[in-house]
């Protein structure tokens, strides 16, 4: 038996050509829900001819992109049976009712995966989205050493059973789509991509995505990371300049402008960067692991750099805690202030 096919529009100030959307889309067989994202009285006429092909749904404020998707999810578990796969779609019509056909088809072949569909985005293509998802592919590529060219397209489809999973991962405006993401990678939830067609009409006016405000949303927790790592570097490099000028000691210089940086990081990385609420103690003896790793490795590292390849010792320790950074985000990130709901 066909599943039931149900396209998820969010909707924040639509043209116009959000009714066609939904007119097509019905045609086409599909159960429609619509979000009205606090789009104000001005666009009521234009939810009211959609109402005649889709169920709109309301929110009294713009609560942002992520929560207008889980409102119609949770919508949807509420009103239909398990068997259907669920496609959201933007609003501005830049997916085409065949892509939409085609990524729901690609969910019912591949249960409990993520569909994508993928422009190429080598084609003509607006600056500011250009420049978004030149910006979160790189984050998203370094963040999980995965690929995947579209991080941003909102044409993605999946089956009734990732429902539960995608209304519990964080985020309420763009950065949910990137959490969806990093989530279903770190979980080792399949995800495909699948090309459909680039379209962007009247130079993607009709987009709500600011590529500065919204791509520092996205990745902001990295941006605090970084801003907590460089501030403890501070601390760290002028720790290990002091006792090297008193002890002339590369390792042990190392070790204690360590012992003195890490007990600040840790502070600021659990309850400011990440916002970790587990046991301190519990915290503490996963962080004290990888710290006296990466201590290791560190002044392994080290000395390699200045008595092999000759560098300056001062220089050494830049391109030392340069070389680390990464390791401790993903270490810190998914193992030692992992957030409930992460699995």
């Amino acid at each position: 038996m066909k599943k039931t096919d149900i396209a998820v529009i969010p909707a924040y100030k639509p043209t116009s050509s959000l009714i066609k959307l939904s007119r097509e889309l019905r045609s086409e067989g599909f159960s429609v829900v619509i979000v009205d994202d606090g789009s104000g009285e001005k666009y009521e006429q234009i939810f009211s001819a959609c109402s005649d092909y889709a169920r709109v749904l309301r929110h009294k404020r713009n609560r942002g992109k992520g929560a207008a998707m889980k409102t119609g999810f949770s919508y949807i578990m509420k009103n239909y049976a398990p068997e259907y796969a669920v496609v959201t779609v933007d609003a501005d019509g830049q997916h085409t009712v065949s892509d939409t056909l085609s990524v729901c088809r690609e969910a019912e072949k591949n249960p409990g995966a993520l569909i994508l569909g993928g422009r190429k985005l080598k084609e003509k293509v607006p600056f500011r989205s250009r420049v978004g998802n030149i910006f979160t592919r790189l984050i998203f590529q370094l963040s999980t050493g995965s690929r995947i060219r579209d991080t941003q397209t909102g044409l993605r489809a999946f089956d009734s059973s990732l429902l539960p999973t995608l209304l519990k991962i964080p985020g309420e405006r763009y950065e949910y789509e990137m959490n969806e993401l990093l989530y279903f990678t770190k979980h080792r939830i399949k995800i495909i991509e699948t090309e459909i067609e680039t379209i962007y009409i009247d130079n993607n006016s009709s987009s709500h995505f600011h590529p500065f405000k919204d791509s520092v949303r996205i990745i902001k927790e990295i941006l605090f990371f970084s801003a907590s790592s460089f501030f403890c570097f501070l601390i760290d490099y002028a720790m290990y300049a002091l006792f090297l000028s008193l002890t002339y000691e590369i390792a042990l210089s190392n070790i204690l402008a360590r012992m003195i940086s890490a007990s600040v990081n840790f502070a600021l990385n659990k309850s400011l960067v990440f916002k970790n609420k587990q046991n301190t103690v519990k915290s503490a003896a996963k962080y004290l692991a990888l710290a006296l790793f990466i201590l290791a490795a560190n002044t392994v590292t080290l000395q390699f750099i200045t008595e092999i390849i000759g560098i300056d010792r001062l220089a050494a320790k830049i391109v030392t805690e340069v070389l680390f950074f990464i390791l401790s985000w993903t270490a810190q990130r998914f193992i030692v202030f992992k957030k409930r709901g992460d699995g």
